[in-house]
Formats: structure tokens, C-alpha cells, sequence
């Protein structure tokens, strides 16, 4: 892949710190979501069946706009009821299985490129958290902003805390992350593929769109975003 060139990059100062943000869905995993994985891995294991996804369908079709996934992104009813005890523990096993060997190797090349330039590594995603968490670890990130699913009486209700991190909830959190950090987002890095990263990549210095989706590109050439493609 194209390095990070000399006048694009520059290392954290003492006063200064620099970071690089990445989406994950389709940025860090090209294809198909960590969640979609996850719900067949959940599948697999008699865990999830044919109520769950009566239950999502249903909850899509009955908000508006029409044919949205937005509502999917609010509510995890594959998860409402589930215990926490038992799916929460599944999360390290589904990383190292379904996530880890499908990571682009442009990604990694370019996390290990912003780690080396001393840049804060942040993971931002509308995915879950426990899903996230050892993927985390395991590239060695150690902000993440995630979805945080509500629980009650160690039970998932299906609902995700605000804010989600989608769209402006991502510009949410990335503010805060900036008050408590001192990050220079003007000089700092973010890597999106939809248009629920707009928000994300508008904050930045630096944006890249990366195997854009749902009009993305599009929204790339006005915006003069580059794009790339990342395998």
C-alpha cells in the first residue's frame, strides 16, 4: 500500500498528540460486518434461531424510513434475553476464529505505520463492545468506542446505550475522547467506508474512505476525500 507520505504525517510531540481512528466493518474487516459473523457463529451454536431473526425483521418493517438498517443499529433483538454469562464468553473464541484471519493486511500495515509515527490508535465502530474488546487486545488498541448493549438482571434487553456510534453519536464520542485526551484532531487521521462515518471523517486532518459503500464514494469526490481500497 501507498505509505503515509513525509508532509502528511508528522510524530506526537510532548505538547501535541496526533491520532488515528479507524472504523472497523468493511475498514479493518473488509465484507461482511463482525456482527453478521457473529450472528451465524451464535447460529452454529443452537444459540440463535428462527424467532431472533422473525423478531428483527419484524422490528424493521415497522419503522420508518422503510427498508432501513438503521433500527438494526439501536436494537440487538437476536440478543434480548440472552444472559450475559453466555454470550459474553464467546466473544474471544469469535474474534480469534471469525475476525483476526479476515483482517486487511493494508489496515494492519497502516495502524503499524501510525503506531510507529507515535499516533494514539483509536477503534471506533457501531459494532458491540464485548464484541470488540479482544479484537482490541489483540491489535493492541487501547481506546475503543463501541456499542454498549443495556443489560438488566445479567440479561440483554436488545437496547444500545447512547450514544451509538454511528454517525453523530461517533462525533459525540470523539469529542469527548478529544476533551479528555488533548487530541489535535486537525492534524490527526480517520478511516471510514459509509456515510455513517461522515461525521468522523469531517473532524480530521487527514480522512480516507475506504472500500466505500452506499454512496460513499460519491460523497468522497465532493468532499475531496481520497479513496482507497483496502483487501
Amino acid at each position: 500500500m501507498t505509505p503515509l507520505s513525509t508532509p502528511h504525517i508528522s510524530p506526537t510531540s510532548r505538547h501535541t498528540a496526533i491520532a488515528a481512528l479507524f472504523d472497523v466493518d468493511n475498514t479493518l474487516l473488509p465484507g461482511q460486518a463482525s456482527e453478521v459473523r457473529f450472528f451465524r457463529f451464535l447460529w452454529r451454536r443452537g444459540l440463535i434461531g428462527w424467532r431472533e431473526v422473525r423478531e428483527s425483521v419484524g422490528w424493521v418493517l415497522h419503522q420508518a424510513p422503510p427498508l432501513s438498517l438503521h433500527p438494526l443499529r439501536e436494537r440487538k433483538l437476536y440478543l434480548a434475553g440472552k444472559a450475559v454469562a453466555d454470550i459474553e464468553p464467546l466473544a474471544a473464541e469469535f474474534c480469534r476464529a471469525e475476525i483476526v484471519p479476515f483482517l486487511s493486511a493494508q489496515a494492519l500495515s497502516r495502524m503499524d505505520e501510525h503506531r510507529r509515527a507515535g499516533h494514539h490508535i483509536v477503534m471506533v465502530t457501531g459494532s458491540l463492545e464485548f464484541l470488540m474488546t479482544p479484537l482490541a487486545a489483540l491489535l493492541d488498541v487501547s481506546v475503543l468506542l463501541a456499542a454498549k448493549l443495556e443489560q438488566r438482571q445479567q440479561r440483554f434487553t436488545g437496547q444500545v446505550c447512547a450514544p451509538l456510534p454511528y454517525g453523530p453519536g461517533k462525533r459525540e464520542l470523539i469529542i469527548q475522547l478529544t476533551a479528555e485526551s488533548g487530541i489535535d484532531l486537525a492534524r490527526s487521521y480517520a478511516y471510514g467506508d459509509s456515510p455513517g462515518d461522515m461525521e468522523l471523517l469531517r473532524m480530521v486532518g487527514h480522512p480516507l474512505v475506504v472500500n466505500p459503500i452506499r454512496g460513499m464514494a460519491a460523497i468522497a469526490r465532493r468532499n475531496g476525500w481520497p479513496v482507497a481500497t483496502w483487501t
